[in-house]
């Protein structure tokens, strides 16, 4: 039996808001720089308006496809390479949103009890 000090009384609350804060201010810093690539390649590379650029690279991005049609070798690339990159990122993000909470499964299950090491 623990005594009723003990940090490890604490697991049985879930993750503190700060936690979650975190990791949602970290996907969405990422979400936006992974836009921002997108409309800078868009507009650069096929020669699109900004606002058509903004468009075709979040519906990339949100795995719609894209709304223009593309001109040219590199725009076509560079679409290809942002699609792969965005499919990717959905997994990427999904992961660093569930972060605070499969630390606190970890702790649970004893993961960095140095008693079993």
């Amino acid at each position: 039996m623990r005594p009723m000090g003990d940090p490890m009384k604490r697991l049985n609350r879930p993750p503190k808001l700060h936690a979650y804060l975190r990791a949602l201010l970290l996907a969405v810093s990422m979400t936006l720089a992974a836009l921002v690539v997108g409309v800078l390649g868009y507009r650069y590379l096929n020669g699109e308006a900004w606002i058509d650029a903004l468009v075709d690279a979040a519906m990339i991005l949100g795995g719609m496809g894209p709304v223009t049609e593309l001109h040219g070798r590199g725009a076509k690339l560079f679409a290809s390479f942002y699609a792969l990159f965005s499919g990717l990122f959905l997994i990427g993000t999904a992961a660093v949103l569930l972060t605070p909470w499969l630390h606190h499964v970890l702790h649970k299950l004893h993961a960095d009890d140095p008693e079993l090491k």
